[in-house]
């Protein structure tokens, strides 16, 4: 119960806090979009001075504070993943919606990234987690609906939008998504698992099951290549 009051509490400061000034991004030297290699040319200068692997972490801030420092970063680049990861886990942390040192609101952070990189698929599903970590399902939910409709071919979306569908109880919606998910190949069985224990899933026909082996298989190598980041896909509770 108290940790359901944490959460409720938070979420009620974000809806708050959202009403406060949040200017748009303007882009400036260095920075620009994180998925384009042309702005990215100076990344490595901001990630140098304020966004080292112990910031990432949450261990220690470079130049101040921890929300200091991922502040910089995400001044110049607004979209940068893994900073509005860790700016998003700072906030859950500290139970705060503006970590100290920081120069906006966490949600105003992601409101900036997307309006500047509304094409940014990776962008919105961080803030999708982030939305469900604080308790606003529904945000959560338009965020990877969104996403899901820029990458519909995509894994990690479906799987994501079927883990939100069965928490909601629309098994229809959530067996859809799964059965796309896995079709494109997606590694881990909890979806699946939560859809034998409500007695809702089906399998695919044998063509489709074939198809989906071979996906499976080369996901798989993949995976061992390059795992899945840990912001892309949500903790899955019982």
């Amino acid at each position: 119960m108290k940790h359901r009051i944490l959460v409720c509490t938070l979420a009620a400061c974000c809806a708050h806090a959202g009403a406060a000034d949040c200017p748009p991004y303007v882009k400036h030297t260095p920075g620009g979009d994180y998925t384009r290699a042309e702005d990215r040319a100076g990344l490595s200068v901001v990630e140098k001075f304020h966004f080292s692997r112990a910031v990432e972490t949450l261990t220690q801030g470079m130049t101040g504070s921890l929300g200091a420092d991922i502040s910089y970063t995400l001044e110049h680049f607004p979209n940068h993943h893994r900073a509005l990861a860790s700016m998003a886990k700072l906030a859950l942390r500290l139970k705060s919606a503006q970590p100290v040192g920081a120069r906006y609101t966490v949600s105003c952070f992601f409101e900036r990234a997307i309006a500047f990189a509304s094409h940014d698929v990776t962008a919105r599903m961080v803030y999708g987690n982030y939305l469900l970590a604080t308790g606003q399902e529904t945000m959560a939910l338009e965020q990877l609906d969104a996403a899901s409709r820029l990458a519909p071919e995509q894994a990690t979306i479906q799987y994501n939008l079927g883990l939100m569908y069965v928490k909601k109880k629309d098994y229809e919606k959530a067996s859809a998504h799964a059965q796309k998910a896995y079709a494109l190949g997606f590694p881990l069985p909890g979806l699946k698992n939560k859809l034998k224990a409500a007695g809702k899933w089906r399998e695919p026909p044998p063509a489709v099951i074939e198809e989906q082996e071979t996906k499976e298989t080369k996901e798989a190598q993949k995976t061992q290549e390059t795992p899945i980041p840990a912001t892309a896909v949500p903790a899955e509770k019982n």
